[in-house]
């Protein structure tokens, strides 16, 4: 504080100002403004002793004296309100402002407002709360360190994998063991999760791990399509942290090291031989992490999360996420696609185009430029190999079909009877004529290899053992004729070649008068 007392007595003695503004540290403007003002109200030295600084400077500047008459912000309110979505200290200040205005008070500056508010959260010990807004973010991260699981034969250590997840403003964290860190594992991970806090962060904030970033770059990240896939059904975000930005996600980095401490180094001296045992005791110790008060101020992290964060989570779909896989596949020209050797539907159009495929245990969906234009039940492995709709079959390319269908018996037709009444054969055998098209070109295209004697002559013998011949039978019996005349050839040669050697019974000790 400005000591204008001692100002006034050593102007009184003659010093100058430079030397008045070393003596009492301050700034040489600051001295010739109070003997400015001084000179200004008459005030001189010397002074009585029963007036004090805070007098003497309303004597000074008495029109500094308003400064009293400034409405001083309601800090509780100002820091409830921080924490909705959207509410900056800026758009505080304009509110503030205006409530001034109506009660005819005059406001602080911003700059000083934002002053004052950071000495009341530093006093209240809410520097937390400035940083963070409930429910925003969520920091995902594996643990540094590992936990071990015993195998129960040979008494080895078996590695496991800790996966945390921190919300920053309470610091409520979940943790779970896995046997690796792959995609699976890292999709239920996060599942689990948003079921144990009973909602979902508008945030996600992961690590730079290949398992849920595919590339990584200073301009840009590119999320995983499994893991993007997540984000959208449980209508969260995925912003990468920094590469070698660990403050990105400070509070992930500081959960794993206290996890570390109270939870896996909490465990080290007991045995586990499964992992959901290990997985229950993770559970026992993080119910009382999150129950520990706080060294520093009121509460512990899951109060906080129940009483000022957990409603302010996103609501939580009917269904968990059902854990998938995408590849991608170029459509036939019979409009299927093939997943693990079973064929699906998709509308014509697509033909000879390229199309992502999202495979889960139920479901196949198809996507062309990211909108779905394909949707089927898997098949399981029991049942027809085809799954085909009708609403991707057009009358125009039915006929179209139709007429596909025509020319495979005309072209079975040519080669022969046999061959004709095969193809027939194959085409109603199908639930869906379009069905059989595949099967009836590497049929008919025998003959391109072998001739069309040969293929009607296995289409004859085939008919013969049943009534529905299918490719493989025609390939089994092609190979073995093709196999017999290759033995007989070898036969004939062995005894009828011109360039046998032939030779006498003299030569094996016979006499040839006898």
């Amino acid at each position: 504080m400005t000591n204008y007392k001692e100002i006034l007595r050593l102007f009184a003695q003659g010093i100058s100002q430079r030397d008045i503004a070393v003596s009492l540290s301050h700034s040489r403007n600051t001295i010739s403004k109070v003997l400015q003002a001084a000179k200004q109200h008459d005030v001189k030295w010397p002074i009585p002793e029963t007036i004090s600084n805070v007098e003497i400077k309303r004597r000074l500047f008495p029109v500094e004296e308003i400064r009293e008459e400034r409405r001083m912000p309601d800090f509780d309110y100002i820091h409830k309100e921080l924490s909705r979505s959207g509410v900056t200290l800026l758009l505080l200040w304009y509110e503030y402002c205006e409530k001034c205005s109506l009660n005819k008070t005059i406001p602080f500056h911003y700059t000083h407002f934002c002053r004052l508010y950071k000495q009341y959260a530093h006093q209240t010990k809410a520097t937390m709360r400035i940083q963070h807004k409930p429910a925003e973010k969520l920091e995902v991260d594996w643990a540094g360190q590992a936990a071990y699981l015993t195998n129960n034969i040979n008494g080895y250590p078996i590695k496991v994998y800790v996966f945390v997840a921190v919300l920053p403003y309470s610091g409520y964290t979940y943790v779970e063991a896995f046997l690796n860190m792959k995609m699976q594992n890292w999709i239920q991970a996060h599942i689990n999760c948003y079921e144990y806090m009973g909602g979902v962060a508008r945030i996600l904030v992961p690590d730079n791990l290949k398992t849920g970033i595919t590339q990584v770059s200073r301009s840009e990240s590119v999320i995983n399509k499994t893991y993007n896939d997540l984000a959208s059904y449980y209508g969260t975000v995925v912003i990468p942290a920094r590469v070698r930005h660990p403050k990105d996600k400070a509070s992930a980095e500081g959960a794993v090291g206290k996890i570390s401490t109270w939870i896996i180094a909490a465990l080290r001296n007991r045995q586990f031989f499964t992992l959901n045992d290990l997985n229950k005791a993770i559970k026992e110790k993080l119910k009382d992490f999150n129950t520990k008060p706080f060294q520093i101020k009121d509460g512990s992290r899951e109060s906080v999360f129940l009483q000022e964060e957990q409603e302010l989570l996103l609501p939580l779909p009917r269904e968990s996420y059902e854990i998938s896989t995408w590849s991608t596949a170029t459509v036939a020209y019979n409009y299927h696609i093939q997943v693990d050797k079973r064929y699906y539907s998709v509308p014509y159009e697509y033909i000879h185009q390229k199309v992502d495929v999202r495979i889960t245990d139920r479901m196949i969906e198809i996507y062309s430029q990211g909108e779905r234009i394909a949707l089927h039940q898997r098949i399981d492995k029991d049942n027809n190999r085809y799954q085909t709709s009708f609403k991707h079959m057009p009358k125009k390319h039915q006929e179209y079909h139709k007429w596909d269908a025509h020319r495979f018996i005309k072209w079975g037709q040519s080669i022969g009877p046999c061959t004709e009444k095969t193809i027939q054969s194959v085409l109603s055998s199908c639930s869906v004529e379009q069905q059989g098209y595949r099967t009836c070109m590497a049929i008919l295209s025998i003959e391109k290899k072998n001739g069309a004697e040969k293929l009607e002559n296995a289409c004859m013998r085939a008919l013969v053992y049943t009534p529905n011949p299918n490719l493989k039978i025609l390939k089994t019996i092609i190979k073995s004729d093709a196999q017999r005349i290759d033995n007989n050839h070898d036969k004939d040669n062995g005894s009828d070649s011109e360039y046998a050697i032939k030779r006498e019974s003299g030569y094996y000790g016979g006499n040839e008068n006898e």
